[in-house]
């Protein structure tokens, strides 16, 4: 857990030790109190409690560290500038097992017993989709960084918001006009057999078939599978391009059998980088991936003229010009989707900034002032992009990028339009009460 010291302004600035001296001098029943917590101040100097769902353990692990990270790294740089309406931001992390039970039973932990403002940060769909209903019931406002499309779909609930990474349906609708037009239009999927491969499958299927197109397989893989040539043997020997996108913990395994599956003899490969999240390009084994695509929402690669901003951010959160951490070069971050803890933390702030936010009984203002969100800007702040953000179904548009693997790195060829990736709104949360 992450916790950060509290700062006032400097005329009313209290230390630890001043706390503790009136304490001593007849404030100590407030110390044997059963809610006392360390801020001793009135409730307005309390620290703002985010709780951080993470995946610290199970198939998403490798993300639930980097995600850890770049959220410390966000919250330190808020803080150090003021914090959020002058209240310093304290992270409140709780392991949820990358399990959809559980993580119904962290929220709850963070409305009961942590008393959090908000909670963020849930990546696996499966785990959003039973989470959210409990954040629903609670009325504790819930920022997932997920890219699924289960918040812009409206099968959530108007507590629920994904506005720091777009959703799989606005990726694959902005994809699919290039593949067709370069790679081909006949495209065997391979996919996790669960929420966030759903949104692959139906929704690229429709995106291909509306540039000419067809899908001539769709082969789903449980995210436990450890062994996968006998799922390669499924593909047709017409596909003209092989679209996989694969999680969890044998996602090197995955794209290593894919290799020895075809040898060099193999269709044009489109991937998502899920598949290769936190795994370098140039392990033993993948070197068939050269001439290869991926996309990805934010390339691991910097490339030879980052912005201001990436290189800012990469400075904060502690990764080189390859997507790897500066300590370990082996230690590769899943950069393509950390980032978005980042972006969520600072809406967040945003939100309660506009809504002059002061605790709980201002959360409806938070809801309101989230959806009235607009355009992003690109910046320190949203180093990945300027974005649309969607108030009537709490989701956010941005940018996509197409990378080609040369030498071992991902450069990048093609980077999408905002508008490539939007769609009509499904729904509209905000004629759902409060």
């Amino acid at each position: 857990m992450s916790k950060s010291k509290l700062i006032v302004p400097e005329k009313k600035r209290i230390s630890r030790r001043s706390a503790l001296k009136l304490a001593g001098a007849g404030a100590a029943s407030l110390f044997a109190g059963p809610g006392f917590v360390r801020y001793a101040q009135a409730q307005s100097s309390e620290p703002i409690r985010i709780g951080f769902q993470v995946h610290k353990t199970g198939i998403g692990a490798a993300y639930g560290k980097w995600y850890g990270q770049t959220t410390d790294a966000a919250v330190k740089l808020i803080n150090e500038a003021g914090g959020i309406t002058g209240r310093q931001v304290e992270i409140i992390a709780e392991d949820d097992a990358t399990d959809p039970g559980r993580g119904a039973e962290v929220v709850e932990k963070f409305a009961t017993q942590h008393k959090c403002d908000v909670a963020f940060g849930t990546l696996f769909s499966h785990v959003v989709m039973g989470s959210a209903p409990r954040a629903g019931e609670l009325k504790l406002p819930y920022y997932v960084v997920s890219e699924g499309h289960h918040v812009a779909s409206g099968k959530l609930n108007r507590y629920t918001f994904q506005p720091g990474i777009t959703d799989v349906r606005s990726q694959v609708i902005s994809m699919a006009p290039w593949i067709a037009k370069n790679l081909g239009k006949k495209v065997a999927m391979i996919f996790p057999d669960f929420a966030f491969g759903y949104d692959h499958r139906d929704y690229f299927s429709a995106a291909i078939k509306a540039q000419g197109g067809e899908v001539n397989a769709l082969i789903p893989i449980p995210p436990t599978e450890t062994t996968f040539s006998r799922y390669f043997a499924q593909i047709p020997a017409d596909t003209e391009v092989i679209y996989h996108v694969m999680v969890g913990p044998a996602v090197l395994t995955f794209v290593k059998e894919l290799g020895e599956f075809y040898g060099g003899n193999h269709p044009p490969l489109f991937g998502f980088i899920d598949s290769l999240e936190a795994v370098s390009l140039k392990s033993p084994g993948l070197e068939f991936l050269e001439g290869s695509y991926f996309w990805e929402a934010y390339p691991r690669y910097a490339g030879a003229k980052p912005t201001e901003f990436d290189t800012f951010y990469r400075g904060k959160v502690g990764v080189d010009q390859y997507g790897a951490s500066v300590a370990d070069a082996n230690d590769v971050s899943t950069y393509s989707h950390m980032f978005g803890c980042w972006e969520t933390l600072y809406i967040i702030k945003q939100a309660m900034e506009a809504a002059g936010y002061k605790g709980p009984d201002d959360r409806a203002k938070l809801i309101e002032a989230t959806e009235a969100i607009t355009t992003i800007p690109e910046g320190n702040e949203h180093p990945q992009g300027d974005k649309i953000f969607n108030g009537k179904i709490h989701q956010v548009f941005g940018h996509q990028n197409i990378t080609q693997v040369k030498g071992g790195v991902g450069e990048l060829v093609y980077r999408t339009t905002i508008e490539e990736g939007m769609y009509e709104p499904e729904a509209d949360y905000t004629t759902m009460a409060l």
